[in-house]
């Protein structure tokens, strides 16, 4: 059985900020969270788990040239990668990165972060969240 530190360690999650997602009344296994004006989303898988209380999806997201996202944060973790375009990501506690094309990271839980500046090019993202079951999956920081 894994323990919350071996979950932590071995789970990834992805930038919230990047796919747009914003607090919602829904929950995180339910219910997409509400559009944000240029940013698209698609979710491509979801499921129970890893461990009990958890719920994993897989999201494809699109962020228009120009388009930022809040600072906010998720109930577990989160990881992506870059597939196209670029943008700033600041998380609290680190210094802000500038992703480009196959750059990967991951935001720790309950850590609040954004995304910004992708300039002119359409940002196309891979996204992994890692959440607890029944928690809204982003809400503002």
């Amino acid at each position: 059985m894994l323990t919350r530190r071996d979950f932590a360690g071995f789970a990834s999650c992805a930038l919230c900020a990047v796919t747009g997602f914003i607090a919602t009344d829904a929950s995180a296994q339910t219910t997409a969270p509400a559009a944000t004006p240029g940013v698209t989303r698609k979710i491509l898988s979801q499921t129970d788990g890893p461990t009990p209380g958890y719920v994993t999806i897989i999201v494809e997201a699109e962020i228009e040239a120009g388009v930022t996202v809040a600072r906010h944060t998720h109930p577990g973790i989160e990881s992506a990668y870059v597939i196209e375009g670029g943008l700033d990501l600041p998380i609290e506690g680190q210094p802000t990165r500038a992703l480009k094309p196959g750059d990967g990271f991951v935001v720790p839980p309950n850590t609040p972060h954004a995304g910004g500046k992708n300039g002119d090019k359409k940002t196309k993202i891979a996204s992994t969240y890692v959440v607890e079951k029944g928690k809204p999956l982003a809400s503002p920081a």
